[in-house]
């Protein structure tokens, strides 16, 4: 998309050729959605210039990106405007919102105390479409955005403008490295990672890159870098702070905070919710953080129940936290699982009641699948290289009951456990029991 062409959906007439086109209907045939504004007089008059082609790709598009939008930012996507790229990298609104309840903190009475000559408090380098300026600006910290490419910083005005947000946001082109250690108090800066062949893995070609990243972090009174979930330990900057974050159980992204950000612990586990279920049953937020005192996590064999930590506390290094909060023991101390005599629910963790534990062997798995009667099979694995699909078909698993079949390592030797998912009401009727 030209930035000519987004332009034109901006005008009053092209916000009202967008709001007039169905995402549903535009999405189940595409070709009859296109042919519908080829026809409509108001597309080719938004922008005479232009192709009417590339008018209604344009407002396709649009429509298109609103709605995958949904998925990170909710109901709230369809007032934004997104590039296909841009959607792709931006942070989940409830990455950013929590993020930003952070950040907002430090530039009270106790955070940065200074302003940068425009007047920003805050900067957020190479700032897409903008879901974390807009997420710091609409807690009331007055915020610059930097992107190099001109349709990026178009379209994250576009979304200050959408949100009414242009008194405390705005965004200039420019590059983020030739920006100055110390111009904004309060920092954010998400590096991209992406080039022209796709997905960039070393931090050197990050743009900017990660060196430079990080000597902007340490210029300012406090702030926050995001980073990949897989980055390296060894590779973290001594002087920050690392939180892993995860939401609804997947892992999205690594936060390094510096300066007044950086007082709390080295690293810590955060797990976030979106999804109402979870939300209702476990909350919006739970921390797990590192404990120096501690020692590695001691080793037994299963016991009655088994834990799987979420990947926010795998990728942390904070299994032995998590297993010493309920007296656990790991499995293998190589492998991420941990057993315990008593069961707690967390959002850190999910749990499993152990039925029975076997040596790997298809054919006696098989048979203790059947032997419980169950027909719903879910697999789960650390540590084991058997493919968990094939292993469903093999196991041909009939009956009304369900189990989970937990695939690992103990030692040098494959094994499996048969368990039941635990619930609250479940864990109630057992301490009745007991």
């Amino acid at each position: 998309m030209r930035l000519a062409a987004f332009e034109a959906l901006l005008t009053d007439a092209g916000r009202e050729v967008l709001a007039g086109v169905d995402p549903k209907a535009a999405a189940g045939d595409q070709l009859a959605a296109a042919s519908l504004l080829r026809g409509d007089p108001r597309v080719a008059a938004l922008d005479p210039g232009l192709p009417v082609s590339e008018l209604v790709n344009a407002v396709l598009t649009q429509v298109s990106l609103r709605e995958r939008g949904r998925a990170k930012f909710g109901e709230l996507a369809r007032r934004m405007f997104f590039t296909p790229n841009g959607l792709e990298q931006s942070t989940r609104r409830a990455v950013a919102d929590y993020r930003a309840e952070r950040m907002a903190g430090a530039s009270g009475p106790a955070g940065p105390s200074g302003w940068s000559p425009d007047g920003a408090t805050a900067g957020d380098l190479c700032c897409g479409v903008g879901a974390d300026l807009l997420a710091l600006a609409a807690r009331g910290v007055a915020v610059e955005g930097v992107d190099a490419d001109p349709l990026t910083v178009a379209v994250a005005r576009a979304n200050i403008a959408a949100l009414g947000l242009s008194g405390l946001a705005r965004v200039r082109e420019g590059d983020a490295s030739a920006t100055a250690p110390g111009r904004y108090p309060l920092l954010f800066c998400d590096p991209a990672r992406r080039g022209g062949r796709g997905r960039v893995f070393d931090p050197s070609a990050y743009s900017p890159p990660w060196d430079t990243a990080v000597d902007l972090a340490e210029g300012a009174e406090a702030a926050c870098l995001k980073a990949a979930p897989g980055i390296p330990h060894e590779a973290l900057p001594g002087d920050a702070a690392a939180e892993w974050i995860s939401v609804d159980g997947e892992l999205k992204e690594t936060a390094l905070w510096f300066g007044a950000l950086a007082d709390g612990p080295r690293r810590r586990a955060t797990v976030l919710h979106e999804r109402e279920g979870l939300l209702a049953r476990e909350g919006a937020v739970a921390h797990l953080d590192a404990d120096p005192g501690l020692g590695p996590a001691p080793v037994a064999a299963a016991r009655r129940y088994l834990y799987d930590p979420d990947p926010a506390v795998v990728r942390s290094h904070l299994v032995a936290e998590a297993a010493a909060r309920v007296d656990g023991a790991l499995l293998d101390e190589r492998i991420a699982y941990f057993t315990a005599d008593r069961a707690v629910l967390s959002p850190l963790w999910r749990v499993l009641e152990v039925v029975e534990v076997l040596p790997f062997s298809l054919k006696r798995l098989r048979s203790a699948v059947r032997g419980l009667g169950a027909g719903t099979v879910t697999v789960k694995k650390r540590g084991s290289a058997v493919d968990t699909e094939k292993l469903r078909r093999d196991l041909r698993a009939s009956g009304p009951e369900s189990v989970t079949v937990v695939l690992t390592r103990i030692g040098e030797r494959p094994f499996c456990l048969l368990c039941r998912e635990v619930d609250a009401p479940a864990l109630e009727d057992a301490s009745a029991r007991d």
